[in-house]
C-alpha cells in the first residue's frame, strides 16, 4: 500500500509519522520547502515538493491549512489538494480530507472535482501539540462517508491498518459540523471563563478561588483565563461556525469577549 499526505504542518507530519510507524509506504506532500526539510529530518523520505514525483497512491490523506478569509471560510486549499489527486489516477483510491471544512465541502469535491467517481470520507483531525499521536492521531476520531463503499474503505483503513478508533458519523456533513462545533465549543468555554475572570476583579475577589469553588461540582469545569484565546484553530473554527447562522450567536458574543479581554489584560497588567 502506497498512502499520500498532503499538508506537511504540525497536523500532516503528525499523521505521516503514524502512518510510517504502521510499516505503510508513505508519500508526503508540501508547497513549503521548511515543511518538505521537517519530514525528510523526521524520516518521511520520500516528502517532495514536486507532484510530478508522487506515485499512485491507494490512500491520499489531506492535511491542508484552512484558513479564513474576510472572516468567512476558505477552504481553498483543500479543493487546490482534491484537484492535485484528480490530476493522477484517483479512482480506485482512497481520499481523506482530515481538515477542517465547513458542512458541504466534501460533496462538493466529490460531484465537482471527483465526478462522482472516487471513494471520499472526513476524518478531521485531532491534535494537541504536547502529545500529537495519543491526543491526536489515535485518539477516537470521527468519520463521514460520501456513501457505502466509501465508509466500507474508510473503515478498513482507519480501523484495520491505522488502529485507530472511530466514531461513525451517519452523514459526512455531520462529520464536517463536529469538527467546528467542538472547536467553537472549546472557544465559547475559555471566553466565559475569560469574562468571569473580569467580573471577578471589578468586585475585588480572588478569580482563581472562585474558579476552585465551582469546580467542586461534579458538572462543572470552569477553565483558567490566561493571555486570549490564541492558536490557528480555535479562533478560525468559531467564525467557521459563525458563518453557518445569520442570527447573532453565542459564539460571536466570545469574540467580542475575548478581544474585550485582551484589551483588559494589556491594561491591567
Amino acid at each position: 500500500m502506497k498512502v499520500c499526505v498532503l499538508g506537511l504542518g504540525e497536523v500532516g507530519l503528525s499523521t505521516a509519522k503514524y502512518i510510517l510507524s504502521r510499516d505503510i509506504e508513505v508519500w508526503g506532500y508540501d508547497i513549503s520547502p521548511n515543511a518538505i526539510k521537517n519530514a525528510r529530518d523526521s524520516g518521511i523520505c520520500n516528502a517532495t515538493s514536486n507532484w510530478d514525483e508522487v506515485p499512485d497512491a491507494e490512500v491520499y490523506v489531506i492535511c491542508v491549512s484552512t484558513t479564513l478569509r474576510e472572516s468567512s471560510p476558505d477552504v481553498s486549499s483543500v479543493f487546490r489538494a482534491c484537484e492535485r489527486i484528480a490530476e493522477k489516477n484517483y479512482k480506485p483510491s482512497l481520499i481523506s480530507i482530515e481538515s477542517t471544512i465547513v458542512p458541504g465541502t466534501s460533496r462538493r469535491v466529490y460531484e465537482e472535482i471527483f465526478d462522482k467517481q472516487a471513494y471520499l470520507v472526513h476524518v478531521p483531525h485531532r491534535y494537541w501539540k504536547e502529545d500529537p499521536i495519543k491526543y491526536g492521531v489515535r485518539q477516537v476520531r470521527v468519520i463521514g462517508a460520501i456513501n457505502k463503499e466509501s465508509l466500507r474503505r474508510g473503515l478498513k483503513f482507519y480501523k484495520e491498518c491505522l488502529d485507530i478508533p472511530l466514531h461513525i458519523a451517519p452523514s459526512v456533513e455531520v462529520a464536517e459540523m463536529s469538527k467546528i462545533a467542538e472547536n467553537a465549543y472549546r472557544y465559547v468555554q475559555i471566553a466565559f471563563a475569560e469574562e468571569l475572570r473580569i467580573i471577578c476583579e471589578e468586585l475585588k475577589l480572588d478569580f482563581e478561588e472562585v474558579r476552585r469553588a465551582c469546580n467542586t461540582k461534579w458538572n462543572i469545569e470552569i477553565l483558567e483565563a490566561r493571555d486570549g484565546i490564541k492558536g490557528h484553530c480555535l479562533p478560525k473554527d468559531v467564525r467557521y461556525l459563525i458563518s453557518l447562522t445569520s442570527f447573532k450567536s453565542i459564539c460571536e458574543r466570545a469574540v467580542d469577549v475575548d478581544s474585550f479581554y485582551r484589551k483588559w489584560i494589556a491594561r491591567n497588567e
